[in-house]
């Protein structure tokens, strides 16, 4: 997919990396890299493949590199990530000719990622926030004790 090469590449995209990267470079909590993001994207084309879902593997795979590209805006400018991101990542798809449909999937997708998704909502949306969540090594956490996340929210079972 040439494409997300074409996405790490584009200079908003590197810039935001950059931000992110520097406005966590002390975090002990989870952080935003593109480790979590590949790891988001493969957790879910794997959901997509067990449960037999029709989603396209590259809208996949250019939703969960930009879900958080946002991250330093709310940092920085108290804009709810979900939705700075969004705006970033419709410049970035528009600037790399990705069809409409496709974008304002992967926008609905991003804008909801926060959200609580039925256990089995098979839409982009469902599977970026279940994949967003597993990703995270909440039961192997060292900063697990102060994290502010519910306990409902935390991967605290190393699942399969």
């Amino acid at each position: 997919m040439k494409i997300m090469n074409q996405v790490l590449e584009h200079p908003l995209y590197q810039r935001a990396y950059k931000e992110i990267q520097e406005a966590e470079q002390d975090r002990q909590y989870c952080k935003h890299d593109l480790g979590h993001f590949l790891d988001v994207a493969r957790l879910a084309y794997i959901m997509k493949l067990e449960e037999g879902l029709t989603l396209n593997k590259e809208s996949i795979y250019l939703t969960a590199l930009l879900h958080d590209i946002g991250r330093a805006r709310q940092y920085l400018e108290g804009i709810p990530h979900e939705e700075a991101s969004a705006l970033m990542a419709a410049e970035i798809l528009r600037d790399l000719e990705v069809e409409d449909r496709q974008i304002e999937e992967i926008l609905g997708a991003i804008r909801g990622h926060r959200a609580s998704k039925e256990e089995k909502d098979c839409s982009l949306g469902g599977i970026l926030y279940r994949a967003d969540k597993k990703s995270r090594a909440c039961y192997a956490c060292v900063a697990a004790a102060t994290c502010n996340w519910p306990e409902d929210k935390k991967n605290n079972k190393l699942e399969a």
